[in-house]
């Protein structure tokens, strides 16, 4: 048993969040985000399923344990709009913010291109799917 814990933070992603080391990704996506393919070729080969919440209740949760990197300069990664690359929607707004509530300090957050977002989010250590239905809600942190 466990105390101060969100019970938003299942068996599975506690298991995962301590089994991650230094420099090791976290993948955090939309319920369209084709998650059970991409977790196949993570570190840990888990995808983790988180009901009930949307992207940035996942990450303000998840970020709430987790410490991001210090020493890299973008420890966050969103995917970027096609065809409007340089376009940030309120929803990854708000996650930039968040992560910037929860370390304390000035992130960075790059933005990729769709496929290198799921080449990148391959890299990870796992996938977390959450029930977010708004569209590129994706995040690697």
């Amino acid at each position: 048993m466990l105390k101060n814990i969100s019970s938003a933070l299942s068996p599975d992603l506690l298991w995962c969040l301590a089994s991650m080391g230094h420099g090791e990704k976290l993948v955090i996506v939309d319920r369209n985000f084709p998650a059970t393919d991409v977790a196949r070729h993570t570190g840990s080969g888990k995808l983790i399923d988180l009901p009930g919440l949307d992207i940035p209740e996942a990450v303000r949760v998840i970020l709430s344990v987790m410490p991001l990197d210090d020493f890299i300069p973008q420890p966050l990664a969103c995917m970027q709009v096609v065809g409007e690359p340089e376009k940030i929607l309120p929803m990854q707004r708000e996650v930039h913010d968040i992560a910037r509530q929860c370390e304390g300090r000035d992130i960075g957050m790059t933005r990729l291109e769709r496929f290198a977002f799921y080449e990148a989010a391959k890299s990870g250590f796992a996938v977390v799917r959450t029930s977010e239905f708004r569209p590129y809600g994706c995040f690697i942190l």
